[in-house]
C-alpha cells in the first residue's frame, strides 16, 4: 500500500504587512498538526504584488494558497489563481481587508486564520473581470474581488497619502475625501448594462461591486452577494450639499444600520434608488467616458481609463473559510 500524497500549502506574503517570524512559526505548527507537508513561501515586492509569486507557487502543484497581506495582495493572488481550482485562504493583514470583511471573517486573529486555512471548508464565490482601455488605445485585463470605482471613489484613493494610511488606517481617507470633493468634474459616460440599449449618464461616482461592505460599518451596496452570479452597480449624483447629506444618511444609516436587520428592512422597504443614488444589478457592463478618468480596483489606484468592459465569472474563485463561516455572505 502506498502512502497518500502529502498536501502542501504556499504562503504569498507582503513583508511590510506581516510579522514573518510569528507567521512562519504558526503556519509550520498548524501544517504539521493537519498532517500537511512543508509549506513553501513567496514574498511580494514593488515589482510583483503577488501575481508572479502565485504562479510560481502553482507551478509547484500546491494544494492551498494563503494570502498574507492587504487588499492589493489578495486581488493579485486571486488574479493569478483564477482557473486553477486551488483554494485561497485569507490572512487579513492590511488596512481595509475588504474581502475578509464581506465574508465576515475575524480580522485580528492570525493564529485562528491560519488554523482555518488548514482545517476549514471551501466555498466558491464570484470573481469580477475588467478590461480597461487607456487613452492610447492599449488595454489591460484585471480581476477584482470587491469593487471597481470611478469618480469621487477613485479620486479619493489617488489622493490618499500611503504613509499616513499605513500609520492611521482608514482615518487617512478623511483628508482625501475633502480634497476629492473640491473637484467639480463629473463623469460623463455612455454605457450598456447586460444586453440593454445604450444609455448616457452624468454622475459623481460609479461603483461596480461584487461585495457591498466597507470599513466603518458602511454598506455601500446593500444587496451585493459574493456568490449570486451578479455584480451590483451604483450611480451617484447628489443634488447639491443637501444631496450629499441625503447620500451619507442613506449609506451610513439606512444601509449601514437598518438594512442589516430583518426588522430594519421591513421599516425602510425595498426601494433603494432615488434621485441621488441609483442601483442596478447585472452580469456585464460596458462604458466609455468623455475623457480619461481615474479608476480603482479593490482600493488600489489603477491609473486612468477612457473605457472599460467588466463582467462576472460565477463561482470562479474558491476561498477557504472557517467551518462556522462557510455559509455566511
Amino acid at each position: 500500500m502506498t502512502d497518500a500524497p502529502v498536501h502542501v500549502a504556499a504562503v504569498i506574503f507582503n513583508p511590510i504587512k506581516v510579522d514573518l517570524a510569528a507567521l512562519r512559526e504558526t503556519v509550520t505548527a498548524e501544517a504539521s498538526a493537519a498532517g500537511w507537508g512543508e509549506t513553501v513561501w513567496f514574498e511580494t515586492s514593488i515589482d510583483d504584488v503577488g501575481q508572479k509569486a502565485t504562479k510560481q507557487a502553482l507551478d509547484k502543484n500546491v494544494d492551498l494558497i494563503i494570502a498574507a497581506g492587504g487588499d492589493g495582495t489578495v486581488r493579485a493572488v486571486a488574479e493569478a489563481i483564477r482557473g486553477s481550482g486551488v483554494p485561497l485562504a485569507l490572512l487579513p493583514s492590511g488596512t481595509g481587508n475588504l474581502l475578509a470583511r464581506n465574508l465576515k471573517l475575524t480580522l485580528d486573529d492570525m493564529p485562528g486564520s491560519v488554523t482555518a486555512a488548514f482545517t476549514g471548508v471551501d466555498r466558491a464565490i464570484d470573481l469580477a473581470l475588467i478590461d480597461i482601455e487607456r487613452a492610447d488605445k492599449s488595454r489591460d485585463r484585471h480581476v477584482f474581488v470587491v469593487m471597481a470605482g470611478m469618480g469621487l471613489d477613485a479620486k479619493m484613493i489617488k489622493n490618499t497619502d500611503d504613509d499616513l494610511k499605513e500609520k492611521a488606517g482608514w482615518i487617512a481617507y478623511v483628508g482625501a475625501i475633502v480634497k476629492s470633493l473640491r473637484d467639480p468634474n463629473e463623469l460623463h459616460l455612455r454605457f450598456r448594462l447586460n444586453d440593454g440599449g445604450a444609455k448616457r449618464a452624468t454622475v459623481h461616482t460609479l461603483i461596480i461591486g461584487n461585495c457591498g461592505s466597507l470599513p466603518g460599518n458602511v454598506l455601500l451596496l446593500p444587496d451585493a452577494v459574493v456568490d449570486d452570479g451578479l455584480f451590483d452597480l451604483m450611480l451617484m449624483r447628489p443634488g447639491g450639499a443637501l444631496g450629499w447629506f441625503r447620500v451619507w444618511g442613506k449609506v451610513a444609516w439606512l444601509n449601514g444600520v437598518l438594512r442589516r436587520t430583518k426588522v430594519g428592512k421591513s421599516l425602510v422597504g425595498e426601494q433603494k434608488s432615488d434621485g441621488d443614488l441609483r442601483y442596478e444589478t447585472g452580469t456585464k457592463f460596458v462604458a466609455r467616458l468623455s475623457r480619461p478618468e481615474e479608476i480603482e480596483l479593490d482600493g488600489d489606484h489603477f491609473g486612468k481609463a477612457i473605457a472599460f468592459n467588466t463582467w462576472i465569472e460565477p463561482g470562479a474563485l474558491t476561498v477557504r473559510l472557517p467551518k462556522d463561516a462557510a455559509q455566511t455572505s
